[in-house]
């Protein structure tokens, strides 16, 4: 009885390797959204300078006057924003996602330190994009054409 339910066993993992697996089906290319779906805008399609999105705050008053990470002194006036990576003295546009206004801001510091947000700008580059009242928008990053700032380029550059 053994011997037999042992071949038994056998013979059907034997004819279970050598059977092929069924493929997928093939996905017609031109299947687009769903009419009345959100889209979806892919990652291919964006341009170059692309760099995310997600939300926006801005900070001011009462960081005025003191050091950011870069070691300039922080002006709530002044178009500047802190990023994560951005290297210091670099452009990045920034676009309201609600409103469609954007500014053009040079990182000088770093953050935001609060979990969810991308970017924190200027009293001066919030007020451009029209986000003083609700304080935290949503917003696409660009690099800016040009990819360093040149107005306080003497600040940060290295003398030659």
């Amino acid at each position: 009885m053994r011997a037999t339910t042992l071949v038994l066993l056998l013979a059907l993992g034997l004819s279970t390797a050598c059977a092929s697996r069924a493929a997928k089906p093939d996905r017609p290319e031109d299947v687009g959204p769903e009419p009345g779906s959100p889209r979806v805008t892919k990652r291919e399609q964006m341009p170059r300078s692309y760099l995310g999105e997600g939300l926006a705050s801005f900070y001011g008053p009462g960081l005025h006057g003191r050091p950011t990470a870069s070691g300039e002194r922080f002006n709530q006036n002044a178009l500047t924003a802190a990023h994560r990576k951005a290297r210091f003295g670099s452009c990045l546009r920034v676009v309201n996602m609600e409103n469609g206004r954007s500014v053009e801001v040079r990182v000088n510091d770093r953050g935001p330190f609060v979990e969810g947000r991308i970017i924190d700008v200027s009293q001066a580059a919030a007020s451009k994009l029209g986000m003083l009242d609700k304080g935290v928008v949503r917003v696409r990053l660009y690099r800016c054409a040009d990819n360093v700032s040149e107005i306080p380029r003497a600040m940060w550059a290295a003398p030659v």
